[in-house]
């Protein structure tokens, strides 16, 4: 709910069977997926929770993901698309048509040389090759930390152009295209796992640790925060329900372990 102060995570009863995660800084530690919470994704597959990864990162790592990880699908570029690695196949949904996208890919380009003009330090994703949708800027991942009126000048050149824009916790992603992480996900669970938008409130669970989550957030009446969302929620309108007491990949462990009492 708007502006209401979150529970802490052991307060968390219920009976959900599908756990939707963000993955940078809500399953990684400073830039990597540590033991415990890679085998937190494995002791939820055991018992019987389907995990979907909900992220902004791009198409080339979804599919590995997809195909590598104890995951049920996921969900990539804030929406775009998303994979299933099933009965061993790959199947593929996007958000647009091809000449949507080449079209959108035209102004992008401009969009990106006109943010490394004006924004100095900002860079390209390191991961942008591996993209087919978005555009993601690079704030903090592998470049010094831009100031918070530096990314919301970033931002406000993508929305100058038309474009949206999400601040996750290390990118300012942009697209153009009617599609975000939550419309996204439930059209995946209506077409792979015939859950409705109505049954999703009550079987799915949403982690998350950034603005770009908030749509998640305000959707899912049970979702999560690990620790380090709370150097956003002054400038976030949506809340998590419940929150880690730990940052990153062992905050998103406690609240597996916590998950997995009721499972």
């Amino acid at each position: 709910m708007p502006a209401q102060s979150p529970l802490l995570f052991s307060e968390y009863e219920g009976s959900a069977k599908i756990l939707l995660t963000d993955i940078d800084d809500t399953l990684t530690t400073d830039g990597k997926l540590g033991p415990q919470a890679y085998q937190s994704l494995w002791d939820l597959a055991d018992r019987g929770m389907k995990v979907i990864p909900v992220t902004g990162r791009p198409a080339g790592w979804c599919e590995m993901i997809a195909r590598q990880w104890p995951v049920a699908g996921v969900v990539g570029e804030n929406g775009a698309f998303y994979f299933r690695h099933f009965g061993k196949r790959m199947h593929r949904w996007y958000a647009t048509t091809e000449p949507e996208r080449m079209q959108a890919q035209t102004k992008l380009h401009l969009i990106r040389d006109e943010i490394l003009k004006d924004v100095p330090g900002s860079q390209v994703a390191s991961d942008q090759f591996a993209r087919i949708y978005d555009l993601a800027i690079d704030f903090c991942e592998d470049v010094p930390p831009l100031s918070k009126s530096e990314i919301k000048k970033i931002v406000d050149i993508f929305t100058s152009h038309g474009a949206t824009a999400k601040v996750s916790s290390i990118h300012v992603n942009g697209w153009f295209g009617i599609f975000n992480k939550l419309e996204t996900s439930l059209q995946m669970l209506e077409q792979e796992f015939s859950i409705s938008k109505h049954q999703a409130l009550e079987e799915c669970i949403f982690v998350g640790d950034s603005p770009n989550d908030e749509p998640m957030f305000e959707f899912f009446p049970n979702s999560f925060g690990v620790a380090n969302v709370q150097e956003f929620l002054p400038q976030m309108k949506f809340h998590p329900k419940y929150i880690a007491t730990e940052k990153g990949g062992e905050g998103f462990t406690q609240i597996s372990r916590r998950i997995s009492q009721f499972l």
